[in-house]
């Protein structure tokens, strides 16, 4: 395994000039951080193989669920990165910071597909919960690279908070403390901690699946299950199936730069003009992990371009809120990989990269109009920049 990796690694290298030094931790999309130990090994290719197979009613599936398999909203360039499918999210806000996740009526996440026993009792899916004030379609975001960015130090991404704009830059990005004070890194308004967490979230609300550490069904909008419509014992995820999905997410390695060595000076003058219009300010280009016992994610640096802080967007974002976020308010979102996109921001409803930008509104208002000053050539080098990463 580990010769096929570095084979596929030197072949992107020839085609591409790789980054090297810091960067050395990137590799192709969807193989695995490189230094990792044997066992380590053994267990992403086990966590890849379940994260791929498909789930059944008898091992769980449902009743109520959006995909049968992780890998249905993680597929493209391959397994592990973004998708096609959607999912529909709705939210009750009430200003300044009140958001309700709809529990008491089936929760944020409206599961749009239903099993056979449960189609039986006439139940296709899940209705937009009548308090609902705020409605999402999303897409699945990419995991490349998520395991180093879980360990980045809460201190560093705390560190460039500016919640009060005390330098009257305009921009005022804000740790998302959760109410246990652990600081939200993932998802797009930045909701869970930790990627256990995270991949415990998905399993279910977007599968339907009962987890060892949530063993309770969810309901049809708030009304309980009909009692026959689910054959699996609960919980339906045992530990070690959810460490290892969890690892398989923790051990895939950021994607690596593919810059052609004829376009090197053209994306160079396009990394320039991202720093000088004040992208950088929001979209860090690098953060480094901590000290770690696991030599894959000690002290690595990781070109994540996110500051990993909630930003207020503006109103032509709106969407719905989080458990720490206002309906304005995402967390920056990562661009390492997105050349491999094909449609862009935090809920891939711009088809453009030169849409996406022009959408930004908010704290990225001075950003979105330096951009719109710059002449056709100036943007397309911009975005052929980004294309690079």
């Amino acid at each position: 395994m580990e010769q096929r990796l570095l084979a596929s690694l030197s072949l992107v290298c020839f085609i591409f000039a790789c980054n090297t030094g810091d960067d050395e931790v990137a590799r192709d999309p969807g193989q695995p951080l490189p230094g990792l130990t044997a066992t380590d090994l053994e267990r992403f290719a086990r966590g890849h193989a379940r994260f791929h197979a498909p789930f059944s009613p008898e091992d769980g599936l449902g009743p109520l669920f959006n995909e049968a398999r992780c890998s249905s909203c993680h597929d493209l360039p391959v397994v592990g990165g973004t998708g096609a499918e959607v999912a529909v999210k709705a939210t009750r806000f009430t200003s300044p910071d009140a958001c309700d996740l709809l529990v008491n009526e089936g929760g944020d996440n409206i599961q749009q597909r239903a099993t056979a026993a449960l189609l039986a009792h006439g139940i296709s899916g899940e209705a937009r919960p009548s308090s609902a004030t705020e409605l999402s379609v999303v897409t699945a975001p990419a995991l490349f690279g998520l395991g180093l960015v879980e360990l980045i130090p809460a201190a560093e991404i705390a560190s460039r908070a500016d919640p009060a704009d005390a330098d009257g830059d305009g921009i005022s990005g804000r740790a998302a403390r959760l109410p246990d004070g652990r600081l939200g890194r993932f998802g797009r308004k930045a909701d869970s901690a930790t990627l256990d967490d995270f991949v415990d979230t998905a399993l279910r609300f977007e599968l339907g699946l009962t987890t060892y550490r949530n063993p309770q069904e969810e309901t049809v909008n708030g009304a309980p299950l009909p009692p026959d419509a689910d054959p699996a014992p609960d919980p339906e995820i045992d530990r070690l199936t959810l460490d290892l999905l969890a690892d398989y997410v923790r051990f895939l390695a950021p994607p690596v730069r593919a810059v052609q060595e004829s376009a090197r000076d053209t994306v160079s003058h396009g990394e320039t003009l991202f720093h000088d219009l004040g992208c950088t300010v929001c979209h860090t280009p690098s953060m480094r992990t901590g000290v770690s016992e696991v030599a894959a994610f000690d002290r690595k640096t990781i070109h994540l371009y996110s500051d990993m802080l909630l930003h207020d967007m503006g109103p032509g974002l709106t969407g719905v809120c989080g458990l720490v976020a206002s309906p304005t308010e995402y967390r920056t979102a990562r661009l390492m990989g997105l050349r491999f996109r094909t449609q862009y921001l935090h809920d891939g409803s711009a088809g453009l990269l030169d849409e996406a930008i022009t959408r930004h509104g908010g704290e990225a208002e001075q950003a979105r109009e330096a951009y719109s000053r710059l002449n056709e050539l100036g943007k397309r080098v911009l975005q052929r920049f980004l294309r690079s990463l």
